[in-house]
C-alpha cells in the first residue's frame, strides 16, 4: 500500500521546521529513503493525511517526497501529482515553491511530460498540494509524502 500523507511545520531552523512537518505527517521517527516516483502495478493508494504506525523507530521507509522549506517570513507549498494506467502502474511527480499556484503549474507540466514518456493517459491525473503560512521569525516547511508500505529494519 502507498499512503499519501502531508504536514506543515515552523521552527527556528530549516531542518527543525522540516522535522516538525514530518511529525505533523506522522513520519518523523523513520529514516526516509527517496524513490524516483514510479508506482508499481497493482499497488493500492490511500490519502491518509497522517501516517499510521509503520514500524519501529529508526527503520527505513521508502518515500516520494515533495518538500519546501522557506526562510522566515515566506510561506511554503509542496505537492504531488499522480496518474495510473489500467494495471495500476503509474508515476508521481513532486514540486515545491513558495506559491501554491506555481506548485500546481509545475505539477501539471511535469506529470504531463512523465505521462508522455511512459505513454500513460494524462486524463486521470490527481494532485495534492499543501501550503504552510509564513511565520515572521521561523522557517516554514510543507511536505507531501507518498509512503510505500511499512518500514524496514536498517540493521
Amino acid at each position: 500500500m502507498i499512503r499519501l500523507v502531508w504536514g506543515t511545520g515552523h521552527a527556528a531552523t530549516g531542518k527543525a521546521s522540516f522535522d516538525a512537518a514530518l511529525a505533523d505527517a506522522g513520519l518523523h521517527q523513520y529514516n526516509l529513503r527517496t524513490l524516483s516516483s514510479v508506482i508499481p502495478a497493482g499497488a493500492s493508494l490511500e490519502l491518509a493525511e497522517t501516517a499510521p504506525d509503520l514500524g519501529p523507530t529508526g527503520n527505513a521507509l521508502d518515500v516520494v517526497l515533495a518538500r519546501q522549506t522557506s526562510p522566515p517570513g515566506a510561506r511554503a507549498a509542496a505537492g504531488l501529482a499522480w496518474v495510473r494506467g489500467e494495471d495500476g502502474a503509474g508515476i508521481f511527480y513532486e514540486a515545491a515553491d513558495t506559491d501554491p499556484e506555481t506548485v500546481g503549474e509545475l505539477l501539471r507540466v511535469g506529470i504531463e511530460r512523465g505521462c508522455y514518456i511512459r505513454d500513460l493517459d494524462y486524463g486521470g491525473v490527481e494532485t495534492k498540494i499543501v501550503t504552510a503560512d509564513s511565520a515572521p521569525d521561523e522557517y516554514t516547511t510543507a511536505v507531501v509524502v507518498a509512503a510505500y508500505g511499512d518500514s524496514e529494519p536498517l540493521l
